[in-house]
């Protein structure tokens, strides 16, 4: 498992000529280390006098957070996975019909199958970004710059994951599957960018604020 590796192995992994990891867990991983970053943010509020009224709601912002960067965190792998089974399909015999059309059929559930898990992966980039917004308003200034990070992680897996999506539709035939997920990788990319703004802007004159 990817998730069990060092930092140092990971990366030298995908440093490698192997195609597998590559950007659809890096998008995953960003996401992670941004729900991460929540969390953290969230931890260094609690217990502190000067933040006792919004302590509960930190407490609960990092319930969500964890469970966000753990299901962020299990996708890693299922990319990785779910590229394998594409790759598998593509070695399927071919000789008769028979097998010309299983291979295809493979092909093209294996290849929806890894279209899914990046399309996951900005849904819960979305989810998570109200979090990071509620901690750089209300969490401990001193770690706002943090929540900044974040946000900025959160934003990259999003958008690194919409092109993962884009690449495998190119090559899927169900047309109904292709329109909807490129509606939904549109809607989910516009909503983003813009949250992910506007943290950015409030952590940014709060720095100012405070610099």
């Amino acid at each position: 498992m990817l998730t069990s590796k060092t930092v140092n192995e990971f990366i030298n992994e995908l440093a490698s000529s192997s195609p597998a990891p590559g950007g659809g867990s890096v998008a995953s991983l960003a996401g992670a280390l941004g729900a991460a970053l929540t969390s953290m943010v969230c931890n260094l509020t609690i217990g502190k006098k000067k933040y006792v009224v919004v302590q509960a709601e930190m407490e609960s912002i990092v319930t969500q957070s964890e469970k966000l960067r753990s299901s962020l965190t299990a996708l890693i792998d299922e990319d990785t996975n779910a590229f394998n089974a594409v790759m598998n399909s593509f070695a399927m015999p071919k000789e008769t019909e028979i097998q010309k059309n299983e291979r295809t059929a493979a092909i093209q559930r294996e290849t929806k199958n890894a279209t899914l898990i990046p399309l996951r992966v900005m849904q819960l980039c979305e989810q998570t970004l109200p979090l990071i917004r509620l901690v750089a308003e209300k969490g401990n200034v001193n770690s706002i710059s943090d929540a900044g990070v974040a946000a900025l992680m959160v934003h990259a897996a999003c958008m690194s994951a919409k092109l993962n999506v884009q690449i495998n539709l190119a090559s899927i035939h169900d047309a109904e599957f292709v329109r909807d997920a490129g509606t939904q990788i549109k809607g989910i990319g516009d909503r983003v960018e813009r949250e992910s703004q506007n943290i950015l802007r409030h952590v940014n004159a709060s720095l100012n604020t405070h610099s």
